[in-house]
């Protein structure tokens, strides 16, 4: 039974709603009061379900996070769930001008976006620098760690770059001499279906496995090649086929690939990994 405050509140409203209702239909007077009114429920049903279903999201966005982790990885076991193999993973958060690990900070709860857009959490990038077309980089970046009989077998690194159309965000997978790629995996973006969208098609992932960052030297060589790669080519071990058709997408994807495994990425940290577990 409506309580006492309910009901005066509706007996209130009563007048002013016969009011309207009471107008002939073709009444300009009726016609704004229904749309509005329309409008005044559709924005209350779409708010409850945005605040009902926002933890389901997230939930749902670090399980989709985890997948990629685990793909990338190679990570994945026929009958297992994706909380059971993301066990095998660890979490640490580094400092990218240092390389070192951060102790002091959560790695679970730490949001990498939500820290670049954060003016005390990170750090504008001057434009001869910011290949990737980033703007500002968080301080701290997430690294996950997939250890065998307590040997380093796995980093993977979460990297992101403009593309043609959006920000491309995914993972770089690399073997344990931190110059290896294992694979590369795209989570989110937007590009454009069957030209640049093509990041996404599992040929021209696998193609990524077994490439090289570096040369002997230091000098980052990775990238996407205008066509396809001739496989004797002196420099095919740096290069992974392009995208037809989609010449900015491609450029985009090498930006961002060595943007973050370069000196203003996870170059530090990759070299301190290379003399730790060395």
């Amino acid at each position: 039974m409506p309580s006492a405050k309910g009901k005066g509140t509706w007996l209130g409203l009563r007048p002013v709603l016969s009011r309207y209702l009471d107008m002939p239909n073709d009444s300009t007077q009726k016609t704004l009061f229904i749309a509005l009114s329309l409008c005044l429920a559709c924005s209350i049903v779409v708010s409850t379900a945005a605040v009902v279903l926002k933890p389901k999201q997230v939930a749902n966005r670090v399980l989709d996070r985890k997948q990629n982790i685990i793909s990338v990885a190679g990570l994945q076991e026929q009958g297992k769930s994706v909380d059971e193999l993301f066990e095998q993973v660890e979490q640490r958060l580094v400092d990218v001008r240092t390389g070192e690990y951060v102790e002091r900070v959560d790695p679970e709860s730490y949001d990498q976006r939500r820290a670049a857009r954060d003016a005390g959490q990170s750090m504008r990038i001057p434009d001869e620098k910011d290949i990737a077309q980033i703007r500002n980089q968080a301080r701290y970046a997430k690294v996950y760690l997939v250890r065998r009989g307590g040997r380093l077998d796995k980093i993977v690194l979460p990297v992101h770059g403009y593309g043609l159309w959006s920000t491309l965000y995914g993972f770089v997978a690399l073997e344990a001499d931190a110059n290896t790629i294992y694979g590369l995996s795209f989570y989110e973006h937007a590009e454009t279906p069957g030209l640049g969208g093509e990041v996404d098609n599992p040929g021209w992932k696998a193609l990524w496995k077994g490439k090289k960052l570096a040369d002997d030297d230091g000098k980052l060589r990775i990238g996407l090649a205008k066509g396809k790669v001739n496989p004797v080519a002196r420099d095919a071990q740096f290069q992974v086929d392009g995208l037809a058709g989609a010449t900015l997408t491609a450029r985009g994807v090498t930006n961002l690939v060595r943007y973050w495994m370069g000196e203003n990425g996870f170059g530090p940290y990759l070299e301190k990994l290379k003399t730790a577990e060395g």
